[in-house]
């Protein structure tokens, strides 16, 4: 089993930046993708973006694609979510997730391997 830890959320203003996160631990030698999902007050939880357990294969959600980047370091077992140009739509509780299966992650699928706890992304206008 892998346990995810979040962090790297706060205030930011609209048009700022920041980077997320996640940071794996436990049975970190399969072979996990990784997505990164958010959910704003008073709505479902949706998909951001995921990439594939050997970083070849990225996928975004159209609301993000083209200001948001999902990287990973092996080497540290941790996966990053950049987030450039926020807007105020971008609040929200942001997890990470991971699953063997790129696919379940991309197709938001609740029985996923693993999720983290969430950090709280707060963009003001």
């Amino acid at each position: 089993q892998v346990q995810l830890v979040e962090s790297g959320g706060g205030l930011v203003q609209a048009g700022g930046s920041l980077r997320l996160s996640c940071a794996a631990s436990g049975r970190t030698f399969s072979r996990y993708a990784m997505g990164w999902f958010r959910q704003a007050p008073g709505k479902a939880r949706e998909f951001v973006a995921a990439i594939s357990w050997s970083g070849s294969i990225t996928d975004y959600a159209a609301s993000v694609e083209g200001r948001f980047t999902i990287s990973m370091d092996n080497a540290k077992n941790t996966w990053y979510l950049q987030m450039n140009n926020l807007k105020p739509e971008d609040t929200a509780v942001y997890y990470c997730a991971a699953d063997t299966r790129l696919a379940a992650l991309v197709a938001g699928n609740e029985a996923l391997d693993a999720w983290g706890q969430g950090t709280l992304v707060t963009v003001s206008s």
